[in-house]
């Protein structure tokens, strides 16, 4: 009895010492890492694409940390040529260049989901999921796609065909 006692100490005492030694080991590499929050991307404004826009910034959070622990005292100047505090210098940008209309479109079907860019001249598959329990079958031709949802004998299938025309979309559910 007391020998397996010294076996469970044994153990107990073995097992801690290599979960404290792997919790240790992920919590200096965990640590390290850097985990930020994403910062959002400037979106082209909807406004005229020739009227001239005014540059400004924003300050990502990098910027705004050092400024604020860097930030020193002013020396005394006089008041027209004193800088204005803490306020970044503005950055012009380069204005979006406009790009060709496209629009994703989602079509539900029994079996799954097909999302396309049908843009003027074409159409790209952007996604296309099965539901559960449904298999699913891509073709791609020069100027037509067709996708299809397969279960046992059950075949759904989106057609898009853009030969020389706007993107043409169908649907078959059998």
């Amino acid at each position: 009895m007391r020998n397996g006692l010294v076996q469970l100490g044994a153990w107990v005492a073995a097992t801690g010492a290599a979960v404290l030694l792997s919790w240790l080991g992920v919590h200096a590499v965990m640590s390290g890492a850097a985990f930020e929050r994403p910062t959002a991307l400037p979106l082209p404004s909807p406004k005229l694409a020739g009227a001239p826009q005014p540059a400004t910034t924003a300050p990502t959070p990098d910027q705004a940390r050092t400024t604020t622990q860097t930030a020193s005292p002013a020396p005394a100047t006089t008041a027209a040529h004193a800088p204005a505090p803490a306020t970044p210098t503005p950055v012009r940008r380069p204005t979006p260049t406009p790009t060709p209309t496209s629009t994703v479109q989602s079509y539900p079907i029994p079996g799954g989901r097909v999302a396309l860019d049908l843009r003027p001249d074409k159409a790209t598959l952007v996604s296309a999921v099965p539901d559960p329990g449904w298999q699913m079958k891509v073709w791609n031709g020069d100027m037509w796609m067709r996708v299809d949802f397969i279960r046992d004998t059950e075949a759904n299938s989106v057609f898009v065909a853009w030969n020389g025309h706007p993107p043409i979309v169908e649907t078959a559910v059998r």
